[in-house]
């Protein structure tokens, strides 16, 4: 894809993906979502990338939708393919999504950087779900992502009032890992994701990943059961042998399995409900 309103650059397995309409602090367009769906795949796709970070170009990470059209801007939608989540969720990346919000981040930039698995965020910048206040709604599945990150009473305290918090208050609320000043935050997600690159198996981070965010929805039973069928999956591989000897050899390690040629197929949860059901009757 011809990339305009986003930009990517790959190194040292590392992609940053930058929102880049800085005239505009990078406010979201139809395009960016979908350049930001193509760059997500891409990145899951390809091996070379272990780690994405989502930022913003200039002082901003994303104010939002763009309003420009007006009275149009919320019109109604009677297309079938539209969705109130205009992208590919950053959750279904099998890459650590790090999000370093470089500046502001309001409505739908901020929703869309709950995907994110880790958020860094501008300490004097501006953050919020503002929909109720432009006489729409939450979107892209903030109703499932912020009560999980936060609390129910807490981002009801948010979406309901459509209020703005400092990246400060964001960090106290817990939405963000950490608030630092604003030149300070790329960097910041930059370290984290040269220790993932250096120090961790990518198909063990992939795995683990994927099974987080899908225990959001699981009971204890069923997510043990399915820590037990990857653990199955892992152990005895070769990184599972790399993994021993670097550390007692006290030097980085060098994995050799990737997402694209190893991912494994999931365990079926349906058999752990089969096997209620035949003990209950």
């Amino acid at each position: 894809m011809d990339y305009q309103d986003i930009r990517f650059e790959l190194a040292d397995g590392i992609a940053v993906v930058t929102l880049h309409r800085p005239d505009r602090l990078n406010a979201f367009t139809g395009r960016m979502g979908k350049e930001l769906t193509h760059a997500y795949e891409r990145c899951d796709a390809d091996d070379d990338v272990r780690v994405v970070i989502l930022t913003g170009a200039g002082r901003a990470f994303c104010v939002g939708v763009d309003m420009s059209s007006g009275e149009h801007t919320f019109e109604k939608q009677a297309s079938p393919k539209f969705s109130a989540t205009p992208t590919k969720p950053a959750w279904e990346v099998r890459k650590p999504v790090i999000a370093a919000l470089n500046g502001h981040a309001v409505g739908i930039g901020l929703t869309l950087a709950l995907h994110c698995d880790v958020r860094f965020a501008a300490e004097d910048a501006k953050y919020g779900v503002l929909q109720v206040r432009r006489g729409v709604m939450p979107d892209a599945c903030s109703h499932w992502t912020l009560p999980r990150i936060i609390g129910m009473e807490r981002a009801a305290s948010l979406l309901l009032t459509g209020r703005k918090v400092t990246g400060a208050e964001a960090e106290r609320l817990g939405m963000v890992l950490q608030a630092l000043p604003a030149d300070r935050v790329l960097g910041a997600a930059r370290e984290m994701a040269r220790d993932i690159v250096e120090n961790t198996a990518p198909l063990s981070v992939g795995i683990t990943k994927q099974l987080l965010w899908q225990s959001l929805g699981l009971d204890p039973d069923e997510v043990e059961f399915l820590e037990t069928g990857l653990h199955h999956v892992l152990m005895g591989a070769p990184d599972a042998v790399e993994g021993p000897m670097a550390w007692i050899e006290r030097r980085k390690p060098k994995f050799t399995a990737t997402i694209s040629r190893d991912w494994p197929k999931w365990p079926d949860l349906s058999q752990i409900h089969d096997e209620e059901d035949d003990e209950g009757g």
